[in-house]
């Protein structure tokens, strides 16, 4: 199989079918489209959870995991409690490694007032990268789960920050040298201080007090399967204009140098938000330094369309996230 999530089609028939026991207690059932798992602990509370795996050799790699786990609490209307660490690493690896990946996680952490609950960290010989995974926890009062398939045909959908992000402050973390080489080391240090973006805790508690019908994080496959993802799981269609989508010219010139398309590229800390008043929600964003922009509607078809100019063309399935290219 190709590397990267498996396909829709065989997460559908090889996992999600197997999929038959049930308790009552289970919130939120396995689909295609959901990144969270939620469960009732008591009267009027549900804890919700979240598991995110990143592969990569940056000493930060459990920052950008960590990232992703705790805006996709954040987006089901959880408030993060903390995270399970658990970091796996190649047998070429010294403790020095480790420990920085660590004290990373650590300020992560202190920085989003969350406790790593729980660590893990072992040496395997069939790896070759460290692989990190983070189980993130947080707690909601009933009835105020969101979820992704909440949207409804004619609400706008909000784009926040910028696309591809993600993806490239990662492939600076692995490319630096070459890097280096094209770009002047102002260029570079502009790059890593994006990394303050990764985090959307303001502009998703910002858009839940607004009102919100669904959020939805763009991360593996972009803003294309973000998209996909988001219209599937409402059951309705989607139509945005590809001109209203935001990309740093930093992330071009990087996607360009590697051939890589930044709509089809992880993009934690941008997150798609579905409500009955987009331009109000956006200028709110804005208004409190956040960018945002009205990208387009949910459609009460099955079609999902990206406009540009007059250029009308179908979002396929979610592919491979680009960032997966930079190790093959």
């Amino acid at each position: 199989m190709k590397i990267g999530n498996v396909s829709q089609t065989v997460l559908r028939r090889s996992i999600l079918k197997q999929l038959h026991t049930r308790r009552e207690e289970a919130v939120l059932v396995p689909s295609v489209e959901e990144m969270c798992s939620a469960m009732d602990v008591g009267p009027g509370k549900q804890v919700v959870f979240t598991n995110v795996s990143l592969f990569g050799d940056e000493k930060d790699l459990a920052v950008f995991a960590m990232a992703h786990a705790l805006n996709d609490l954040i987006t089901r209307g959880a408030e993060p409690v903390g995270v399970n660490l658990s970091i796996l690493l190649p047998p070429h690896a010294y403790e020095s490694r480790l420990k920085a990946m660590v004290e990373y996680a650590e300020k992560m952490a202190e920085e989003q007032d969350v406790q790593i609950l729980q660590t893990k960290a072992e040496v395997s010989p069939v790896i070759s990268k460290s692989i990190v995974t983070v189980v993130g926890i947080g707690t909601v009062k009933a009835g105020e789960l969101i979820q992704s398939s909440m949207g409804k045909p004619g609400q706008d959908v909000v784009l926040t920050k910028w696309i591809g992000l993600e993806g490239m402050l990662r492939i600076v973390r692995e490319k630096e040298e070459e890097l280096s080489q094209r770009f002047v080391p102002v260029f570079i240090d502009q790059i890593k201080g994006l990394r303050v973006h990764l985090m959307a805790a303001k502009e998703l508690n910002l858009a839940k007090k607004f009102g919100v019908s669904a959020m939805h994080q763009v991360t593996e496959g972009g803003i294309l399967a973000g998209l996909w993802n988001l219209a599937e799981a409402s059951g309705t269609g989607v139509e945005v204009d590809l001109k209203k989508i935001s990309i740093k010219q930093e992330t071009i010139e990087v996607c360009e140098y590697f051939h890589l398309n930044p709509y089809q590229m992880t993009s934690a800390g941008s997150v798609l938000l579905v409500t009955d008043d987009g331009e109000g929600l956006a200028s709110l964003l804005e208004r409190n330094g956040v960018k945002a922009s009205v990208i387009g509607k949910l459609t009460d078809s099955n079609d999902k369309v990206i406009l540009n100019d007059s250029e009308r063309r179908y979002i396929d399935r979610p592919a491979q996230d680009e960032l997966l290219k930079i190790y093959v």
